[in-house]
């Protein structure tokens, strides 16, 4: 509708008055806010320069607009205190129709402006955001006053916007005329006495009469019952359909004189005002503050600046407000004067200088601690000093009552009515959304307490602690209630702070304290508390401190276990002169006398560079990806569980949790500033994420066809780049830019699925990495192809697709490097040139590789689950970070290069110190060892993973042994005792055999050596060979003594007769041999149909010696060894047998089976007995008790069965209960069992060892290895020493602790 005639003559009359007085840019916020004219009108209007031109623009703009525009303009000039230019437009302000009226229900219509102004009623700020869903709950509840009067009440802390929303409310057209078409009156109370009410009450009643006909006036009333009384009767018999708002209420007594049956509406920080009146009663909690984007737009709009335009400190100025509307709204009105103070308003609020942040809007306090203060000063002296104690608590916590009770020292009832007191008058909040109410403090509430009592602090914090003693005295809780998760969380925070060093220093440097924080709120809290005070800690024992943080760090992940491990235990594996080790000790040998059971791990100071810090962020679930945040402090992962966790790097604990994935996420990336994570996924998805808010901020179209493998931002903000790759065939690179749904390019060269792409260090070039055996070069800015390296050239012709799995680049940007099979390549980008070339185990493929940013460091991941950290200056390998459990997916340096991460498939994260490596880490042990124990002393021979020999001695930890390093594989060893010698041999068929301090022979023998064997009678060495050969040798000479020829493959188990002149072998041809090895008689056993892995000689009479052989055919078989006669034959299981134990009295015999049985047979009839069924998974251990009363067996679930030998029936299941985060209840298979030679305890290996109570079925103890995958236990035979290889080549020689 056009501007009428009337009011367009009158504009252009006083345009001229208008262009020399006006200010656009004051008058323009208010017409925005009107919606009369649009933000790039604005901007259009201010690209004139002068003041007089904007205005000129400004007068010319509404001569174009409509009736809506000119009220609009007036009320801006009436808002700015132009009274008098407005009084020039007034005689012809236009009347706006009723349907116009209704069609434009976001703006106040001229009538609901006229109603609101005679009500007194305040005008919208000067800048204005609304709070759609609090105001829709305001007029939710004022349409409920339609039927019956009563109250509303709107409650809130100081500043939060309570006047604010009352006055927005009401500004609706239909609400006034289907409600209060009698009007809508305000009056603002405050903190009144008598007097100052009587005035207040007669100001309104005079109002209210003056708008009746002049024959209503009366005299002011003298009294506040009377004036209770007029109002009474103007508000039901003059104005009946209105609504009353008071503002600011503070007493209920003030209220009381307003208890005169009509409609009101209130603010107030007292929630429970209106119990004193009578009549419906709702109410409106104003408790959440405005959102950043809400606070931004408010300070853009004072500023007059587009939201893009604000300056870096605003987001930091809007964090400091707290969402509080009050306090956005003073910053600014400020900013508005000052537009380059941006800075020094921010050190303002960071400085918590209230009293500098002063009034600049019609709020009724100076500044905002005056305002604070205010709701303080109502309470009782003696609540304001409990009150005070809130001054403590740190922001975002939240307390329960209990802990209060404890600091007040008041009973719990006592303390709940308090704090209801501090909650009504919106002093506290409550959660209750949890079993108890939690209590919390707004952040400014907290800031203005800080504030006030800024010399109390370390007293008011001092006054926590002793209470805390005083009331556990007797110990700590032990309860996970709330109560006690307070004490835990922040007991050490409140002893730092009140400076009380002693008391920290005897709670942090006590494993009791470790052990019970550890088991109720996990090990990071713990982590971070040695960090955050780690200043204060070091004064005392520096050492000291870093060994607990080392404790945790290392074992953080078995402390995340349940059931919970004995925290004594793992600390006994800590280092000899660890603090942590010595009070483990001492603990140990006090419960040790009550018959608990520890071990102590006695070799423990030969193991080196574990990782300093291991999280297992995805329980259950397989990690694909894991990454630094590029300020170090934080680590993401992903994976199977379709969520992305974020860590501290410190400490491991989690810091957000994004769980809105449809399908497993491959790969997640930080952005340069951190602000942001991306994540690629199995379902084509790529997503952006804000890391603080974990909510998603871009999902990009689905352009990819097949699963998005990788996704990468650039370096910098300077162009923010986010580049993902595909398993398409062809349009399988692409860029993205994050205010684009659509991808920016796509990069065309590979036709081939891409497994990797990595922007250069500078941004200029993206590597791409893929199946088509190429790594290709893009110009990031165009997008082009640059260059492409054949990586598949560099491998033999003629073998399998070389799949080139990633790509990354050395720091200068003038390198790059790719991983294919199981080699590192590195290329010259200009040349295209190999520079050099790392092979890996040929046994295992190079899964990738990250070039350290500050150094010459590479680090490369691998399916043997080892982490391989190389100096690319000097080609050479600098370290193996052994650890993982299964194949590594990924390695990358922190940005300052001091940090390694790993992830694996084991479901680990494992942090690395990349100072802290050594090339020795690199030595592992292989598995198949021998050991002697002789009355004080253990010899432990083993291969190691550099081909040499080593024998050590358990107890002093010392060398005995070591041979020189061999140029082939070391395949097996064996211990003599007497004479003291060793032997070895390697697959080139040498064997050596020496002295234990001296070298003695060595003898090329034939083929790889496949097993090897020392007589107990005689000094001789059974050597059995790959090529099927068996040979006898002296010991220590060397000397071939026989050399046994007749198995066609691999002799896979030999032994000696008890007289030593017998030797029995089997082998992979399905045979087995009987040697008189010094006259080279031999008997063939043959019948198997498949390999004989393994033997056992039966006890026997006299006159004849008997074989029982088992086989992967499914058979066990008996043979006469003198005449090589099958006694018997039996078709035991329908799958492979896997084990088989002979009773020491020699009456029964078991056998284990792959079928998921064990079956009982006996030695002298050879007749099955007894089917034991009910394990879930392959049997792969059984043994029976040393009376032969017992049998245990063990599966590939980790379950342990004990069952009793005479009726077969099952006595005990061990281990139901206590699965592990790999999903087994011992940690992986049970591949040995051992009892104690009274029967009453039972030992087991698998992904751990474990020592069992036999007649309860109960765990006694349990060590956790390094490593997994335990073979067999070597156990000593008083049962009180145990020896032990794992997968990752660590020994174990555990002592029982006395």
């Amino acid at each position: 509708m056009a501007l009428e005639e009337g009011a367009r003559c009158r504009l252009l009359l006083v345009r001229h008055q208008l262009e020399q007085d006006i200010k656009p840019s004051y008058l323009m916020d208010h017409m925005i806010s009107d919606g009369v004219i649009t933000v790039d009108e604005e901007e259009r209007i201010r690209t004139y320069s002068t003041r007089r031109d904007q205005a000129a623009a400004l007068l010319e703009l509404l001569l174009r607009k409509d009736n809506r525009a000119y009220i609009s303009f007036y009320n801006a000039l009436v808002k700015e205190t132009y009274e008098d230019l407005a009084s020039l437009l007034q005689r012809d302000l236009p009347r706006i129709s009723t349907k116009t009226r209704n069609s434009t229900s976001d703006v106040p219509s001229l009538n609901v402006q006229t109603v609101l102004s005679e009500g007194g009623v305040p005008q919208r700020p000067v800048v204005f955001v609304s709070r759609t869903e609090l105001v829709n709950r305001v007029r939710d509840n004022l349409y409920r006053l339609l039927k019956e009067p009563g109250w509303i009440t709107i409650f809130g802390m100081a500043g939060s916007g309570k006047s604010v929303l009352a006055a927005e409310a009401v500004r609706d057209h239909g609400l006034i005329e289907d409600c209060f078409p009698g009007g809508v009156h305000w009056l603002s109370i405050g903190q009144v006495d008598k007097p100052d009410l009587l005035v207040k009450i007669q100001s309104l009643c005079f109002r209210l009469e003056q708008s009746l006909d002049s024959q209503s006036l009366h005299r002011p009333p003298n009294s506040l019952d009377e004036a209770k009384e007029r109002l009474r009767f103007l508000m039901l018999r003059k104005y009946p359909k209105s609504l009353l708002i008071l503002d600011d209420i503070w007493d209920s007594a003030v209220l009381k004189a307003f208890d005169i049956h009509c409609r009101i509406l209130l603010t107030t920080r007292n929630r429970t005002l209106t119990d004193s009146v009578s009549g419906a009663k709702y109410e409106v909690e104003v408790e959440s503050g405005l959102d950043d984007n809400k606070s931004l737009e408010i300070l853009a709009l004072y500023t007059n600046t587009k939201l893009q335009g604000l300056p870096e400190e605003a987001r930091s100025i809007v964090r400091e407000c707290k969402g509080s509307p009050l306090v956005v709204s003073l910053i600014g009105a400020l900013l508005r004067e000052k537009p380059n103070r941006w800075r020094y308003y921010l050190i303002q609020l960071q400085q918590k200088q209230f009293k500098r942040i002063r009034k600049s809007s019609s709020y009724d306090y100076d500044a905002l601690d005056q305002a604070m203060a205010a709701s303080l000063e109502v309470l009782p002296e003696e609540h304001q000093e409990l009150y005070k104690d809130f001054t403590v608590i740190e922001k975002d916590v939240k307390i329960p009552a209990k802990v209060l009770s404890v600091l007040w020292d008041l009973e719990p009832e006592e303390v709940e009515d308090i704090l209801e007191e501090f909650v009504n008058k919106s002093l506290l909040f409550v959660d209750n959304h949890s079993k108890t109410n939690l209590y919390y403090l707004h952040d400014l509430q907290l800031d203005f307490l800080v504030e006030q009592n800024r010399t109390e602090l370390e007293s008011l914090h001092a006054k926590v602690v002793r209470q805390y003693q005083q009331h556990y005295r007797d110990g700590p809780p032990t309860s996970r209630d709330e109560e006690s998760l307070y004490w835990f969380r922040y007991l050490t925070y409140h002893m730092a702070k009140a400076n009380l060093s002693q008391e920290l220093y005897s709670l942090m440097f006590s494993l009791d304290w470790v052990s019970i924080k550890a088991e109720i709120l996990g090990p990071a809290h713990l982590i971070n508390d040695y960090v955050e005070f780690a200043t204060i800690l070091d004064k005392e024992n520096s050492d000291v401190r870093s060994q607990f943080q080392d404790f945790l760090s290392m074992n953080g992940h078995q402390l995340e276990q349940r059931p919970f491990p004995d925290v004594v235990q793992l600390a006994l594996s800590q280092p000899q002169t660890s603090e942590v080790y010595r009070q483990a000790l001492q603990k140990a040998q006090g419960r040790a006398s009550s018959g608990k059971l520890y071990f102590d791990w006695l070799n423990k100071s030969s193991v080196e560079s574990l990782p300093h810090l291991v999280i297992h962020p995805q329980q259950g679930s397989i990690i694909y990806s894991a990454c630094f945040s590029h300020d170090g402090t934080k680590v993401a992962s992903c994976g199977t569980s379709k969520n992305i966790k974020v860590f501290r790097s410190t400490s491991g604990e989690k810091l957000t949790e994004i769980a809105d994935q449809d399908d497993e996420v491959l790969c997640c990336a930080f952005s340069p500033d951190d602000r942001l994570i991306a994540t690629c996924s199995s379902d084509r998805k790529v997503k952006v994420w804000n890391v603080e808010r974990a909510r998603v901020m871009r999902v990009f179209q689905e352009e990819h066809e097949e699963q998005v493998n990788h996704c990468q931002f650039t370096n910098t903000t300077r162009r923010l780049l986010l580049a993902t790759c595909s398993n398409d065939k062809c349009l399988n690179v692409k860029l993205w830019n994050l205010n684009k749904p659509t991808s920016q390019n796509t990069i065309f060269g590979h036709f081939e699925p891409v497994n990797h792409c990595c922007f250069s260090p500078d941004d200029k070039y993206l590597s791409t990495s893929s199946n088509d055996g190429t790594v290709k070069l893009f110009e990031v800015s165009t997008a082009n192809e640059w260059k492409t390296i054949n990586v598949r050239s560099m491998f033999a012709e003629g073998d399998e697709d070389v799949l080139v799995k990633c790509s990354t680049w050395t720091a200068d940007s003038k390198r790059v490097i790719c991983a294919a099979r199981n080699a590192v390549l590195v290329f010259d980008i200009e040349t295209s040139d190999m520079l050099m070339e790392i092979n890996t185990s040929r046994l295992s493929m190079v899964q990738y590789c990250h070039a350290c940013p500050t150094s010459n460091l590479l680090a490369i991941a691998s399916s043997n689950y080892a982490v391989e950290l190389w100096d690319l200056e000097a080609n050479k390998k600098k370290a193996d970070c052994s650890g993982h459990l299964s194949w590594v997916q990924r390695v990358q340096f922190s940005p300052n290069g001091s940090q390694l991460l790993s992830c694996s498939y084991d479901q680990t994260v494992r942090l690395w110190e990349t100072e802290k490596v050594h090339t020795s880490s690199a030595i592992c042990l292989k598995r198949d060892s021998d050991v002697v124990f002789s009355d004080k002393d253990i010899i432990v021979s083993a291969p190691d993973n550099c081909n040499r020999l080593q024998v050590r001695e358990g107890l002093m930890g010392s060398m005995l042994f070591q041979s020189e390093e061999k140029p082939s594989r070391i395949r097996c060893t064996c211990l003599c005792r007497q004479p003291p010698v060793v032997a070895l041999g390697r697959e080139d068929g040498t064997v050596q055999a020496a002295g234990l301090r001296a070298r003695n022979a060595l003898r090329m023998v034939g083929n790889r050596i496949q097993r090897l064997l020392a007589s107990n009678t005689k000094s001789v060495l059974a050597v059995g060979l790959c090529s099927g050969r068996v040979q006898v040798l002296e010991l220590p000479s060397g000397k071939l003594l026989a050399s046994l020829l007749g198995h066609t493959k691999t002799v896979v188990h030999c032994q000696f007769s008890q007289n030593g002149q017998r030797l029995i072998t089997s082998s992979e041809d399905t045979t087995l041999r009987v040697w008189w090895w010094q006259s080279g008689e031999c008997k063939v056993l043959q019948g198997h149909k498949e390999q004989v892995k393994c033997f056992s000689l039966l006890p026997s009479p006299p006159t004849s010696s008997r074989l029982l052989s088992w086989s992967f055919d499914g058979t066990v078989k008996v043979w006469d060894m003198e005449n090589g006669e099958m006694l018997q034959d039996m078709e035991a299981h329908q799958g492979a047998v896997l084990a088989c134990h002979v009773s020491p009295d020699g009456h029964f015999f078991a056998t284990a089976s792959a079928d998921k049985t064990a079956k009982l047979w006996l030695c002298e009839s050879w007749q099955f007995v007894q089917a034991l069924s009910g394990h879930q998974g392959c049997v792969r251990s059984c043994r029976f008790s040393w009376d032969s009363r017992r049998l245990a067996t063990g599966d590939d679930n980790g379950e342990i069965r004990i069952w009793s030998v005479e009726g077969g029936s099952l006595l005990k299941i061990c281990a139901r209960n206590g699965k592990d985060g790999m999903d087994s209840l011992h940690g992986g298979w049970v591949t040995d069992l051992q009892f104690s030679p009274d029967d009453s305890l039972l030992v087991s290996t698998g992904g751990y060892i474990k020592w069992w109570d036999v007649e309860k079925g109960e765990a006694l103890q349990t060590f956790y290895p390094k490593g997994s995958a335990l073979k067999k236990i070597h156990v000593s035979s008083d049962f009180s020493t145990f020896v032990t290889i794992d997968n990752i080549g660590i020994l174990y020689i555990l002592q029982r602790v006395m």
